[in-house]
């Protein structure tokens, strides 16, 4: 017997005999719906090209007979079917309780082999596939009786008893490439193909199915604003109306609409979720990307930046003519700090997944320079449907109520609802610890080690089950707007954000920008003290070596997948100022080189270089060092898109709160041993600054302070006391 396949081997493409033919496995316990599915996704695979159909029930010798049955299989099916070879096997009489006629089952380009033990160990070799089919218990018997009638009411335990003694000892949904949670609605077989198409084995196979999806056209309505609502106010309106109640949702909030505006920053938000029949969403960790796609989920070995680079841009989506801004539907979502794993960085686990994105095969962008709201959706059945809806929720934003509104103008909701205590915050790191720390990393500059490391540290609260992140993000935006503020409900996990800074913009065309923060200041009490704080910034010897370092940095990140000729600095040491600070900005720009990849360009500038420090790989060591290991999660990581247009806005994680939803853990009176308690919320904001040689460790403490003050105080939260 050949030598059983892990899950990663069946996930990495290889050179396969051109006659030896794709086999992909469904398995399952008995009354999963593996039959259903298994003809009506070979149905749909023989649109392309002959598929051949084996059902293991037809082997199995006997109501005892599952672990003959599965040698059987094994042996004369899916061995020969390897080797290329038709497969001939015996049939069992189920009437007669006794082997039947010889039947041969063809080696066509795809063979679907369907039935428990399809997916057993010992065959794993010889699968492309394999896919596993749950459904809740107490459907299964009913399905199954359902099907094949009282005749198997009578062995049900009989052979129930085999399956469970068989899985015990081999754990065929650990090694799944696909889990399917069958509804036995219909969507199964299509869901289930969206993601066997993603498996990089099948990538060649399933080309057909691919390149379909790739050519989808695109639905696009513009519509006016209404004149009602003060631009401020549109997007959290719209996004509440829209998506309220989809757990997968992302809102990219050009916040201060109407302030100076350098390269437009502030013309476009963006509206999505994952809903739909051609919605879907994906989480890296551990070296494995999870795409979901209704109620099938693959399971993909491999780094996160090779699996974007597969999925950035297709379907291939023209912007129609018009709308100038560069998302025109795909993925959005977070990058998290540790997938600097795969950037040069260690290796550090963190609580919350490396990556978090939503596929949008509808959404809205909203063009606040024209007063104008883009609908946009992929043809799916649904698509004009969605449309209808969402121009319709347009014009409702002309009658909304701004102080019911979370970011709306006249809006003076509360983070936390009136009675409630706001968040209490304590920090990973003492004053005199951090303080120790910045003269830690100035030893390593002393040392010729690093010029310039980005030391950070975390606050963390738990908050009862009423909070609202949402409610949250609003009092957020409206204490502190931002061009690049957003909001990610991603599941359990909300991120609620007003960074102000832009990680990397990659145009269509190829141009790319990064726009890094180094310098901050906080607004003073009034004009004239305002103004001495914006001109100690500008004048900063300190902050201006901190902020060209940088750019130093970022020129030689963009400049590997980059024609050099391109690279420039339109903006060096620029000082913008926002409700709670001033910040001292530059611009890089850059255009890619014809045979540069996209994905491969974005990995090759993360983590952004003003969260790291320079050099990069060799500061961010040292970080993981002074930072005892602690991961910083989404905190200095990327969130935005990558658009089907090949564009790609992405802004730096900073000045926001990621609140993790955590499950009733306790006990009947609220409490457990491990003193977790009942449901409620982890919340984390992470703030840090740049230490240089001429650093004084109790200033950039008082930076730390200043970072953190515009979240905390929308939260109605004090610095802890550390």
């Amino acid at each position: 017997m050949d030598t059983p396949r892990t899950n990663s081997a069946r996930n990495t493409p290889a050179r396969r005999p051109a006659d030896r033919p794709v086999v992909i496995a469904i398995d399952g316990r008995s009354g999963a719906g593996k039959s259903t599915l298994a003809l009506e996704l070979a149905t749909a695979l023989r649109r392309h090209r002959p598929v051949a159909l084996f059902h293991l029930e037809d082997i199995y010798p006997g109501w005892d007979g599952l672990a003959g049955g599965i040698e059987r299989y094994l042996r004369e099916v899916l061995g020969p079917l390897g080797r290329g070879e038709d497969a001939a096997w015996t049939a069992w009489n189920w009437a007669a309780d006794r082997d039947g006629e010889r039947r041969t089952t063809t080696a066509a380009p795809v063979v679907v082999v369907e039935g428990v033990g399809a997916g057993a160990a010992a065959g794993r070799a010889g699968l492309d596939a394999l896919v596993w089919v749950e459904v809740d218990d107490a459907d299964r018997k009913s399905r199954a009786l359902a099907r094949d009638g009282e005749t198997y009411a009578a062995h049900w335990d009989r052979w129930a008893g085999q399956e469970e003694a068989w899985l015990a000892g081999d754990d065929v949904p650990a090694a799944a490439d696909v889990v399917v949670h069958n509804p036995a609605d219909g969507s199964a077989p299509a869901d289930t193909l969206r993601v066997l198409s993603a498996l990089p084995a099948l990538q060649e196979a399933l080309r057909p199915e691919i390149d379909a999806a790739a050519a989808l056209p695109l639905r696009a309505r513009r519509v006016r604003l209404p004149a009602g609502p003060a631009p401020t106010a549109v997007a959290p309106a719209l996004f509440e109306d829209l998506y309220a109640h989809s757990p997968h949702a992302v809102l990219l909030d050009s916040s201060n609409t109407g302030t100076p505006d350098p390269g437009g920053r502030n013309r476009f938000s963006i509206l999505a979720d994952a809903s739909g029949s051609l919605g879907a969403r994906a989480r890296h960790g551990g070296g494995t990307t999870w795409l979901a796609a209704g109620c099938a989920e693959a399971r993909i070995q491999g780094p996160f930046f090779g699996w974007l680079e597969r999925v950035w841009g297709l379907p291939r989506v023209q912007a129609p003519d018009g709308l100038e801004a560069g998302f025109v539907l795909g993925w959005l979502g977070w990058l998290g700090y540790e997938l600097k794993r795969e950037t040069g960085g260690s290796d550090l686990t963190a609580p919350l997944p490396d990556a978090a994105l939503i596929h949008a095969a509808r959404g809205v962008v909203l063009d606040h320079h024209a007063g104008e709201a883009w609908l946009l959706a992929l043809a799916a059945p649904e698509a004009e449907a969605w449309l209808d809806a969402a121009e319709a929720a347009v014009v409702r934003l002309g009658t909304v109520q701004l102080g019911t509104t979370p970011g709306g103008e006249t809006a003076a909701q509360p983070a936390v609802p009136p009675g409630s205590v706001p968040p209490v915050f304590g920090c990973a790191d003492t004053r005199a610890g951090y303080l120790a720390k910045v003269r830690a990393a100035q030893a390593e500059i002393t040392d010729g080690n690093t010029y310039e490391a980005c030391l950070t540290t975390m606050l963390a609260a738990r908050v009862p089950d009423g909070f609202d992140p949402w409610r949250a993000y609003g009092a957020l935006r409206r204490r502190n707007p931002a061009p690049f503020a957003h909001f990610v409900r991603f599941g359990g996990t909300a991120v609620a954000s007003t960074s102000p800074e832009r990680f990397l913009r990659i145009n269509a065309d190829g141009w790319m920008r990064a726009e890094p923060i180094k310098g901050t200041r906080g607004r003073g009490a009034d004009a004239a003290a305002d103004a001495a704080l914006h001109a100690d910034l500008a004048s900063s010897p300190k902050d201006r070596a901190e902020n060209i370092m940088i750019v130093d940095l970022l020129r030689n990140d963009l400049v590997r997948s980059a024609d050099p000729a391109t690279l420039a600095v339109p903006r060096l040491c620029a000082i913008e100022s926002y409700a709670t600070v001033h910040q001292m900005v530059s611009t890089i720009d850059a255009r890619l080189r014809p045979d540069a990849v996209r994905a491969e360009a974005v990995a090759a500038a993360f983590p952004a270089g003003s969260m790291t420090g320079a050099p990069k790989i060799s500061t961010m060591a040292i970080l993981d060092r002074l930072e005892e290991g602690r991961t910083r999660g989404v905190y200095s990581g990327a969130v935005g898109y990558f658009s089907h247009t090949g564009a790609a806005d992405l802004a730096v994680v900073i000045r926001t709160l990621v609140a993790a939803r955590t499950p009733d853990q306790g006990s009947p009176d609220g409490q457990d041993p491990a003193g977790r308690g009942p449901a409620g919320w982890d919340l984390s904001l992470g703030v840090g600054g740049a230490v240089t040689a001429d650093s004084v460790p109790e200033e950039e403490w008082d930076e730390v302070v200043t970072k953190a003050h515009g979240v905390l105080s929308a939260l109605g939260s004090r610095f802890p006391d550390c």
